[in-house]
């Protein structure tokens, strides 16, 4: 059997296409400061609208403020349909380090920061960006206080649909106890697969679960089966990283970054491809040799 991991998604009250689109490489280096070239950033952004992507995933820390004053140039008035999903929790310092901001006021600052940036009444969807550690990984703690402080933002009607990011499993139900959520969005790809039972309960429940780093990140992902598999279908092995990712559950939403068009064009040709069985094995055993 072959598989084209194509169609859609629930998130929040609308379907969206499972391969959309993450803003964060369009501010500057770092994610900090202007983009390099601002007229190839619009450009990305019109370009992945009208190639179908509905689901933009975005952050008004991202530069800060960059990005999301970026997607309104590109594209307000927004189309009927397109679903911007932004964080909170976070600020950037003047060195361009990531802080928490997890108070009612902070959090209460940055959705109206995201709205104003954004153009829009209210926001889709805001994911709580969870900061416990040190190294900025998930790590325990509590998120009651500042997820019911956007529970009651929500209440206002500036949120209409409520997720988490950076979040561990006991987090994620910690805040299924204070409202309704609609997507996870943590660290997960074909190598880094901590999360897997985890995107299994959500996919039972209908959450969409978002993968950050879908490629590898800052370090792309590096694996011989990875490059055969890609050589086999006449792909690259990032197009074959994300195909595995649309194929390997049905609740998995992809928000590949990029500030080039082209690149952009190579990540939703992903959505095309056609994995066998075999292959589909193939990969996973990457997965599971790294984390056994």
């Amino acid at each position: 059997m072959t598989t084209t991991p194509s169609g859609t998604f629930r998130l929040g009250t609308r379907s969206v296409k499972r391969l959309g689109y993450g803003a964060m490489q369009l501010a500057g280096p770092g994610v900090f400061g202007p983009p390099r070239d601002r007229a190839a950033a619009l450009a990305v952004l019109r370009e992945a609208v009208a190639r179908g992507v509905d689901h933009i995933d975005t952050s008004d820390f991202y530069g800060p403020h960059v990005t999301n004053q970026l997607i309104r140039e590109a594209l307000h008035p927004y189309p009927d349909g397109l679903v911007i999903v932004t964080k909170v929790g976070a600020v950037r310092g003047d060195d361009a380090s990531w802080n928490p901001a997890f108070t009612a006021a902070d959090l209460t600052r940055a959705v109206h920061d995201n709205l104003r940036n954004l153009g829009v009444p209210a926001l889709d969807v805001v994911n709580l960006r969870v900061i416990m550690g040190s190294d900025h990984g998930p790590a325990e703690g509590s998120i009651e206080a500042p997820f019911t402080a956007l529970a009651e933002l929500q209440r206002q009607g500036l949120i209409r649909h409520l997720g988490v990011s950076n979040a561990t499993p006991a987090q994620v139900a910690e805040a299924r106890g204070i409202a309704e959520i609609v997507c996870v969005q943590n660290h997960y790809n074909i190598v880094h697969r901590a999360d897997d039972a985890l995107i299994d309960e959500l996919a039972r429940l209908g959450i969409a679960y978002v993968p950050f780093f879908p490629l590898g990140g800052f370090t792309p992902l590096q694996s011989s089966i990875l490059s055969e598999v890609a050589a086999e279908l006449s792909a690259t092995p990032m197009q074959v990283a994300l195909a595995w990712l649309l194929r390997r559950a049905p609740n998995i939403l992809l928000i590949p970054g990029t500030s080039s068009v082209a690149h952009l064009h190579e990540n939703l040709h992903a959505a095309d491809l056609e994995l066998a069985d075999e292959a589909f094995g193939r990969l996973d055993a990457i997965g599971r040799t790294q984390t056994g």
